[in-house]
Protein backbone atom coordinates (compact mmCIF):
# COMPACT_ATOMS: atom_id res chain seq x y z
CA UNK A 1 0.00 0.00 0.00
CA UNK A 2 1.63 3.38 -0.95
CA UNK A 3 2.24 5.47 2.00
CA UNK A 4 -0.06 8.83 1.24
CA UNK A 5 -2.81 6.06 1.05
CA UNK A 6 -1.63 4.17 4.22
CA UNK A 7 -1.72 7.39 6.18
CA UNK A 8 -5.16 8.54 4.73
CA UNK A 9 -6.81 5.42 6.05
CA UNK A 10 -5.25 5.97 9.18
CA UNK A 11 -6.19 8.97 9.46
CA UNK A 12 -10.17 8.02 9.39
CA UNK A 13 -10.46 8.69 5.40
CA UNK A 14 -12.91 6.29 3.42
CA UNK A 15 -12.19 4.17 0.34
CA UNK A 16 -15.99 4.41 -0.60
CA UNK A 17 -16.74 2.28 -3.16
CA UNK A 18 -13.06 1.02 -3.87
CA UNK A 19 -13.86 -0.72 -0.78
CA UNK A 20 -16.42 -2.84 -1.94
CA UNK A 21 -15.25 -3.92 -5.72
CA UNK A 22 -16.63 -7.24 -7.11
CA UNK A 23 -14.09 -10.34 -7.50
CA UNK A 24 -11.83 -10.12 -10.35
CA UNK A 25 -12.94 -11.81 -13.40
CA UNK A 26 -11.94 -12.21 -16.96
CA UNK A 27 -11.79 -8.53 -18.86
CA UNK A 28 -14.74 -8.60 -21.24
CA UNK A 29 -16.07 -6.14 -23.70
CA UNK A 30 -16.88 -2.64 -22.19
CA UNK A 31 -20.54 -1.43 -22.07
CA UNK A 32 -22.76 -4.41 -23.86
CA UNK A 33 -25.64 -3.24 -25.50
CA UNK A 34 -28.44 -2.28 -27.89
CA UNK A 35 -28.67 1.28 -29.01
CA UNK A 36 -32.03 1.51 -29.83
CA UNK A 37 -32.67 0.08 -26.43
CA UNK A 38 -30.46 2.68 -24.90
CA UNK A 39 -31.94 4.99 -26.64
CA UNK A 40 -35.89 3.67 -25.39
CA UNK A 41 -34.47 4.20 -22.06
CA UNK A 42 -32.98 8.00 -22.25
CA UNK A 43 -36.50 8.70 -23.71
CA UNK A 44 -38.22 6.81 -21.46
CA UNK A 45 -35.99 9.06 -18.18
CA UNK A 46 -36.45 12.19 -19.71
CA UNK A 47 -40.17 11.85 -20.15
CA UNK A 48 -40.39 10.78 -16.60
CA UNK A 49 -38.87 13.32 -15.06
CA UNK A 50 -40.45 15.91 -17.44
CA UNK A 51 -43.70 14.58 -16.07
CA UNK A 52 -43.16 14.64 -12.84
CA UNK A 53 -41.94 18.13 -12.36
CA UNK A 54 -44.54 19.46 -14.52
CA UNK A 55 -41.40 21.14 -17.33
CA UNK A 56 -43.48 21.77 -20.72
CA UNK A 57 -39.98 23.32 -22.35
CA UNK A 58 -36.43 22.24 -21.82
CA UNK A 59 -33.11 24.13 -22.92
CA UNK A 60 -30.39 22.86 -24.85
CA UNK A 61 -26.94 23.94 -25.36
CA UNK A 62 -26.16 22.14 -29.59
CA UNK A 63 -22.83 22.74 -30.55
CA UNK A 64 -22.64 20.14 -33.05
CA UNK A 65 -20.93 17.12 -31.28
CA UNK A 66 -21.37 13.89 -30.09
CA UNK A 67 -22.88 14.50 -26.73
CA UNK A 68 -25.79 17.77 -27.36
CA UNK A 69 -26.51 15.85 -30.70
CA UNK A 70 -27.83 12.54 -28.79
CA UNK A 71 -29.42 15.04 -25.94
CA UNK A 72 -30.91 16.96 -28.15
CA UNK A 73 -32.76 13.85 -30.03
CA UNK A 74 -33.37 12.14 -26.40
CA UNK A 75 -35.47 15.37 -25.80
CA UNK A 76 -37.20 15.31 -29.26
CA UNK A 77 -38.00 11.39 -28.05
CA UNK A 78 -39.05 12.26 -24.92
CA UNK A 79 -41.08 15.55 -26.13
CA UNK A 80 -42.93 13.09 -28.63
CA UNK A 81 -44.01 10.60 -26.30
CA UNK A 82 -45.86 12.90 -24.03
CA UNK A 83 -47.82 14.03 -26.66
CA UNK A 84 -45.67 18.10 -26.07
CA UNK A 85 -44.94 19.77 -29.40
CA UNK A 86 -41.34 20.27 -30.06
CA UNK A 87 -41.34 23.99 -30.01
CA UNK A 88 -40.97 23.73 -26.59
CA UNK A 89 -36.94 22.64 -27.28
CA UNK A 90 -35.19 25.48 -26.91
CA UNK A 91 -31.89 24.33 -28.66
CA UNK A 92 -29.08 27.43 -28.58
CA UNK A 93 -25.53 27.21 -30.14
CA UNK A 94 -22.89 29.36 -28.67
CA UNK A 95 -19.77 30.03 -31.04
CA UNK A 96 -16.53 31.21 -29.00
CA UNK A 97 -12.99 31.52 -29.84
CA UNK A 98 -12.48 27.49 -31.18
CA UNK A 99 -16.07 26.64 -32.99
CA UNK A 100 -15.69 25.31 -36.78
CA UNK A 101 -18.05 25.73 -39.25
CA UNK A 102 -18.50 21.88 -39.58
CA UNK A 103 -19.94 21.90 -35.93
CA UNK A 104 -21.80 24.95 -36.27
CA UNK A 105 -23.48 23.54 -39.43
CA UNK A 106 -24.68 20.22 -38.49
CA UNK A 107 -26.09 21.69 -35.05
CA UNK A 108 -28.05 23.92 -38.15
CA UNK A 109 -28.88 20.97 -39.74
CA UNK A 110 -30.15 18.41 -36.87
CA UNK A 111 -32.08 20.95 -35.28
CA UNK A 112 -33.78 21.83 -38.93
CA UNK A 113 -34.69 18.25 -39.35
CA UNK A 114 -36.24 17.94 -35.84
CA UNK A 115 -37.92 20.81 -36.36
CA UNK A 116 -36.18 22.69 -33.53
CA UNK A 117 -35.68 26.28 -33.65
CA UNK A 118 -31.84 26.70 -33.06
CA UNK A 119 -31.35 29.95 -31.55
CA UNK A 120 -27.09 31.14 -31.94
CA UNK A 121 -25.93 33.67 -29.45
CA UNK A 122 -22.03 34.28 -29.75
CA UNK A 123 -20.47 34.36 -26.58
CA UNK A 124 -17.34 35.92 -27.78
CA UNK A 125 -18.14 39.39 -26.75
CA UNK A 126 -19.37 38.91 -23.64
CA UNK A 127 -16.19 36.65 -22.62
CA UNK A 128 -13.97 39.45 -24.19
CA UNK A 129 -15.94 41.60 -21.29
CA UNK A 130 -15.07 39.30 -18.84
CA UNK A 131 -11.25 38.91 -19.29
CA UNK A 132 -10.94 42.77 -19.04
CA UNK A 133 -13.45 42.36 -15.68
CA UNK A 134 -11.28 40.45 -14.38
CA UNK A 135 -7.33 41.22 -15.78
CA UNK A 136 -7.45 38.75 -17.96
CA UNK A 137 -5.13 38.72 -21.23
CA UNK A 138 -8.14 37.48 -23.52
CA UNK A 139 -5.32 36.57 -26.07
CA UNK A 140 -4.13 33.69 -24.26
CA UNK A 141 -5.39 30.43 -24.30
CA UNK A 142 -5.10 29.37 -20.86
CA UNK A 143 -7.14 27.26 -18.24
CA UNK A 144 -9.36 30.51 -17.79
CA UNK A 145 -10.02 31.26 -21.06
CA UNK A 146 -11.42 27.55 -21.88
CA UNK A 147 -13.24 27.64 -18.83
CA UNK A 148 -14.88 31.05 -18.55
CA UNK A 149 -16.25 30.16 -22.33
CA UNK A 150 -17.75 26.81 -20.48
CA UNK A 151 -19.21 28.81 -17.49
CA UNK A 152 -20.79 31.52 -19.91
CA UNK A 153 -22.26 28.96 -21.90
CA UNK A 154 -24.00 27.51 -18.72
CA UNK A 155 -25.38 30.72 -17.22
CA UNK A 156 -26.89 31.33 -21.10
CA UNK A 157 -28.37 27.76 -20.67
CA UNK A 158 -29.91 28.79 -16.69
CA UNK A 159 -31.08 31.80 -17.88
CA UNK A 160 -33.18 31.07 -21.10
CA UNK A 161 -34.22 27.98 -18.79
CA UNK A 162 -35.76 30.66 -16.09
CA UNK A 163 -36.89 32.49 -18.69
CA UNK A 164 -39.01 29.90 -20.09
CA UNK A 165 -40.00 28.05 -16.93
CA UNK A 166 -38.19 24.97 -18.05
CA UNK A 167 -34.88 23.20 -17.21
CA UNK A 168 -31.36 23.04 -18.58
CA UNK A 169 -30.62 19.66 -20.04
CA UNK A 170 -26.79 18.10 -19.35
CA UNK A 171 -25.01 16.69 -22.65
CA UNK A 172 -22.17 15.20 -20.45
CA UNK A 173 -21.82 11.13 -21.33
CA UNK A 174 -20.49 9.07 -18.33
CA UNK A 175 -17.11 8.71 -19.74
CA UNK A 176 -16.82 12.42 -19.30
CA UNK A 177 -17.99 12.26 -15.79
CA UNK A 178 -15.61 9.59 -14.56
CA UNK A 179 -12.40 11.41 -16.05
CA UNK A 180 -14.29 15.06 -14.98
CA UNK A 181 -13.32 16.31 -18.29
CA UNK A 182 -15.49 19.16 -17.84
CA UNK A 183 -15.55 22.22 -16.27
CA UNK A 184 -16.56 22.80 -12.97
CA UNK A 185 -19.81 24.82 -12.66
CA UNK A 186 -19.66 24.91 -16.61
CA UNK A 187 -20.82 22.00 -18.74
CA UNK A 188 -21.07 20.16 -15.07
CA UNK A 189 -23.79 21.49 -13.96
CA UNK A 190 -27.38 20.97 -15.21
CA UNK A 191 -30.27 20.46 -13.97
CA UNK A 192 -31.01 16.65 -15.46
CA UNK A 193 -27.87 14.98 -16.78
CA UNK A 194 -29.29 12.82 -20.43
CA UNK A 195 -26.41 10.70 -20.73
CA UNK A 196 -24.64 10.66 -17.95
CA UNK A 197 -25.09 6.64 -17.40
CA UNK A 198 -23.89 6.38 -21.13
CA UNK A 199 -20.04 6.13 -21.97
CA UNK A 200 -19.09 8.13 -25.43
CA UNK A 201 -18.38 5.03 -26.96
CA UNK A 202 -22.44 4.01 -26.35
CA UNK A 203 -22.81 7.88 -27.45
CA UNK A 204 -21.55 7.07 -30.76
CA UNK A 205 -23.28 3.80 -31.47
CA UNK A 206 -26.31 5.26 -30.19
CA UNK A 207 -26.27 8.10 -32.86
CA UNK A 208 -25.49 6.19 -35.60
CA UNK A 209 -28.02 4.05 -34.81
CA UNK A 210 -30.56 6.96 -35.51
CA UNK A 211 -28.68 7.95 -38.16
CA UNK A 212 -29.18 4.95 -39.82
CA UNK A 213 -32.59 4.24 -38.59
CA UNK A 214 -34.68 7.16 -36.65
CA UNK A 215 -36.08 8.28 -40.12
CA UNK A 216 -39.19 9.06 -38.06
CA UNK A 217 -37.41 11.67 -35.81
CA UNK A 218 -36.07 13.73 -39.20
CA UNK A 219 -37.99 16.03 -41.46
CA UNK A 220 -35.91 15.03 -44.15
CA UNK A 221 -32.33 13.56 -44.62
CA UNK A 222 -30.12 15.88 -44.58
CA UNK A 223 -30.36 16.15 -40.69
CA UNK A 224 -29.14 12.29 -40.75
CA UNK A 225 -26.41 12.82 -43.27
CA UNK A 226 -25.20 15.71 -40.70
CA UNK A 227 -25.43 13.07 -37.88
CA UNK A 228 -23.29 10.67 -39.34
CA UNK A 229 -21.16 13.57 -39.81
CA UNK A 230 -21.47 14.53 -36.20
CA UNK A 231 -20.51 10.88 -35.45
CA UNK A 232 -17.10 11.12 -37.72
CA UNK A 233 -16.21 14.25 -36.51
CA UNK A 234 -13.36 14.12 -34.13
CA UNK A 235 -14.69 14.62 -30.04
CA UNK A 236 -13.52 18.71 -29.33
CA UNK A 237 -14.90 21.31 -26.22
CA UNK A 238 -13.61 23.36 -29.15
CA UNK A 239 -12.33 26.24 -26.20
CA UNK A 240 -9.28 26.93 -28.53
CA UNK A 241 -8.84 26.40 -32.68
CA UNK A 242 -7.72 22.62 -32.93
CA UNK A 243 -8.41 21.58 -30.00
CA UNK A 244 -9.18 17.32 -29.91
CA UNK A 245 -10.05 15.59 -26.59
CA UNK A 246 -8.21 12.36 -27.35
CA UNK A 247 -5.25 13.89 -27.80
CA UNK A 248 -5.08 15.10 -24.40
CA UNK A 249 -6.89 12.17 -22.62
CA UNK A 250 -6.24 9.35 -24.58
CA UNK A 251 -8.80 6.77 -26.95
CA UNK A 252 -11.99 6.84 -25.71
CA UNK A 253 -12.15 3.28 -26.75
CA UNK A 254 -9.42 2.57 -23.76
CA UNK A 255 -10.83 4.71 -21.08
CA UNK A 256 -14.33 2.65 -21.52
CA UNK A 257 -12.90 -0.69 -21.46
CA UNK A 258 -10.77 0.76 -17.72
CA UNK A 259 -13.98 1.84 -16.66
CA UNK A 260 -15.62 -0.93 -17.10
CA UNK A 261 -13.12 -4.01 -16.50
CA UNK A 262 -12.34 -1.84 -13.24
CA UNK A 263 -15.52 -1.53 -11.79
CA UNK A 264 -17.51 -4.68 -13.47
CA UNK A 265 -14.55 -6.90 -13.45
CA UNK A 266 -12.57 -5.84 -10.54
CA UNK A 267 -9.06 -6.04 -12.55
CA UNK A 268 -6.29 -3.78 -10.92
CA UNK A 269 -3.53 -1.69 -12.89
CA UNK A 270 -1.28 -4.25 -14.54
CA UNK A 271 -4.47 -6.49 -15.19
CA UNK A 272 -6.06 -3.71 -17.32
CA UNK A 273 -3.16 -3.01 -19.37
CA UNK A 274 -2.84 -6.59 -20.29
CA UNK A 275 -6.33 -7.18 -21.01
CA UNK A 276 -6.61 -3.83 -23.21
CA UNK A 277 -3.32 -5.42 -25.60
CA UNK A 278 -5.10 -8.37 -25.69
CA UNK A 279 -8.32 -6.89 -26.45
CA UNK A 280 -7.18 -4.39 -28.98
CA UNK A 281 -4.45 -6.21 -31.20
CA UNK A 282 -2.45 -3.86 -33.34
CA UNK A 283 -4.85 -1.22 -32.73
CA UNK A 284 -2.98 1.10 -30.04
CA UNK A 285 0.72 0.77 -28.90
CA UNK A 286 1.93 0.35 -25.63
CA UNK A 287 2.98 3.65 -24.73
CA UNK A 288 -0.60 4.94 -25.45
CA UNK A 289 -2.11 2.54 -23.12
CA UNK A 290 0.34 2.92 -20.71
CA UNK A 291 -0.18 6.16 -20.80
CA UNK A 292 -3.83 6.19 -21.45
CA UNK A 293 -4.10 3.71 -18.07
CA UNK A 294 -2.36 6.32 -16.23
CA UNK A 295 -4.56 9.19 -16.95
CA UNK A 296 -7.91 7.17 -16.28
CA UNK A 297 -6.52 6.16 -12.65
CA UNK A 298 -4.93 9.83 -11.86
CA UNK A 299 -8.62 11.39 -12.94
CA UNK A 300 -10.78 8.71 -11.40
CA UNK A 301 -9.80 10.05 -8.02
CA UNK A 302 -8.71 13.51 -8.05
CA UNK A 303 -11.91 14.36 -10.74
CA UNK A 304 -13.86 12.79 -7.31
CA UNK A 305 -14.92 16.17 -6.32
CA UNK A 306 -17.06 16.88 -9.69
CA UNK A 307 -18.63 13.57 -9.37
CA UNK A 308 -19.53 14.52 -5.54
CA UNK A 309 -22.13 17.52 -6.52
CA UNK A 310 -23.26 16.35 -9.82
CA UNK A 311 -26.72 16.72 -11.05
CA UNK A 312 -29.25 13.84 -11.50
CA UNK A 313 -28.97 11.67 -14.37
CA UNK A 314 -30.23 8.73 -16.09
CA UNK A 315 -28.90 5.35 -15.22
CA UNK A 316 -28.04 2.82 -18.23
CA UNK A 317 -25.66 0.40 -17.30
CA UNK A 318 -25.19 -1.94 -14.07
CA UNK A 319 -23.34 1.67 -12.17
CA UNK A 320 -22.96 5.31 -12.62
CA UNK A 321 -20.86 7.64 -11.06
CA UNK A 322 -23.39 8.77 -8.58
CA UNK A 323 -22.37 9.12 -5.33
CA UNK A 324 -25.39 6.48 -4.54
CA UNK A 325 -23.93 3.86 -7.30
CA UNK A 326 -20.45 4.48 -7.58
CA UNK A 327 -18.33 6.80 -4.97
CA UNK A 328 -14.78 7.87 -4.01
CA UNK A 329 -14.36 10.50 -1.42
CA UNK A 330 -13.01 13.60 -2.92
CA UNK A 331 -9.90 13.94 -0.21
CA UNK A 332 -8.41 10.42 -1.07
CA UNK A 333 -4.75 10.88 -2.35
CA UNK A 334 -4.75 11.07 -5.85
CA UNK A 335 -2.21 8.55 -6.29
CA UNK A 336 -4.31 5.63 -4.52
CA UNK A 337 -4.83 3.84 -7.73
CA UNK A 338 -1.39 3.76 -8.75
Amino acid sequence: MKPSLEKYLREGGSLGSLASRPPKRAATAPFPCDPADVYDRQVAALATRLGRIGARTVTVGVSGGLDSALCLLAAAGAFDRLGLPRTGIHAITMPGFGTTARTKGNAELLCEGLGVALETIDITPACRQHFKDIGHDGSTPDVTFENAQARMRTLILMDKANMTGGVVLGTGDLSEIALGWCTYNGDHMSMFGVNSGIPKTVVRKVCLHLAENGKTLFSDASAAAALRDIVATPVSPELVAGQVTEEKLGPYELHDFFIWNFIENGLDRQELFDAARAFFPGRFDDALVASTLETFLVRLVSQAFKRNCAPDGIRIFNFDFSPSSWHIPSDMPKDALL
